[in-house]
């Protein structure tokens, strides 16, 4: 199990305890090692797949550590250990958290945080939601509210699919497809959609811009599971048509079987439930508006021309 930033800190600090320069990515190995990190807990990342996850929570050990003087950075990707450092390993602490580093005032200042009327949070005041708050790195915390956040508008974006007229969520799935890079231009694809009338196939579109090969496509606001014998039906009419290449999209969900289903003759088909198809419009922007963009930046230190 990987170990939370919080746990880190102390054998972090004792790795430092003869006052030698470590560089940052050695402890990082050794830690992983002294924790029992299997290769796959090392290479696990963050939900945004930006940086490894252990690292990530060595580093904000790290950062804590140095911003509450007890150790430094004399250069790029290395750490020391300093008197104060020691001083504290000197007291033979059962760890050292948050909690812990609230002691020194340096890390006071550099942890506060200010209510939207500007007045200071006190550590005091609302103790458990302060020691909560503290629980997960910051990027942690980012990505689980990042994740809350689109979970709740992929949810309020298939009730709206499920509602909507027939025709119109015809359109969604044409706009979808041309905004993945499929049916050529919107007009083009919209003729398709739609005009088909064999049974089990709602359209038509092209493959690529120029159209060297095509996809059949079944568009269906289902209420209840779509099952297997609804695929086999999908399948017949791609043979009916001499296809190979279909896609099947429904605003429900599909049973283990319907999943499992492998069509023979090298036809393929890709199932798109409404889970996946309300997280393909945020992907591509359709139905759907940014609200805000937070950048997260980092110290450019080769600009300071550190090595």
């Amino acid at each position: 199990m990987i170990p939370d930033y919080q746990t880190l800190m102390l054998p972090l600090l004792k790795l430092t305890a003869d006052g030698k320069e470590y560089r940052v990515n050695d402890l990082i190995e050794i830690l992983a090692n002294k924790f029992n990190l299997t290769d796959e807990e090392k290479a696990e990342l963050l939900p945004s797949g930006q940086s490894f996850l252990f690292n990530n929570r060595v580093g904000w050990a790290r950062t804590y550590l140095k911003k509450s003087g007890l150790i430094d950075a004399p250069k790029r990707g290395t750490i020391i250990i300093t008197p104060r450092g020691k001083q504290v390993l000197d007291e033979n602490p059962n760890e050292i958290d948050v909690k812990f580093l609230r002691r020194f005032s340096e890390f006071t200042e550099f942890i506060n945080t200010k209510k939207e009327d500007s007045h200071e949070i006190s550590f005091s005041s609302s103790q458990p939601a302060i020691d909560d708050l503290f629980k997960e790195t910051p990027e942690e915390q980012i990505e689980v509210g990042y994740r809350k956040i689109r979970n709740g508008l992929e949810q309020e974006i298939l009730s709206k699919l499920k509602s909507v007229h027939p025709s119109f969520f015809e359109k969604i799935v044409v706009e979808l497809l041309v905004k993945m890079g499929y049916g050529g231009s919107i007009q083009d694809a919209g003729k398709a959609i739609g005009k088909s009338g064999d049974e089990g196939i709602d359209g038509i579109i092209k493959e690529d811009k120029l159209g060297l090969d095509v996809i059949y496509v079944q568009a269906k606001r289902w209420e209840g599971i779509v099952g297997r014998p609804e695929l086999h039906k999908f399948v017949g009419a791609l043979a009916g048509q001499g296809a190979k290449k279909g896609i099947f999209i429904t605003t429900s969900s599909f049973t283990k079987e319907a999943k499992d289903y492998t069509p023979k003759n090298e036809t393929k088909i890709v199932l798109i439930d409404g889970e996946k198809l309300a997280q393909y419009m945020i992907d591509y922007n359709l139905g759907v508006s940014i609200q805000n963009i937070y950048e997260i930046k980092k110290i450019d230190l080769d600009y300071f021309g550190e090595e």
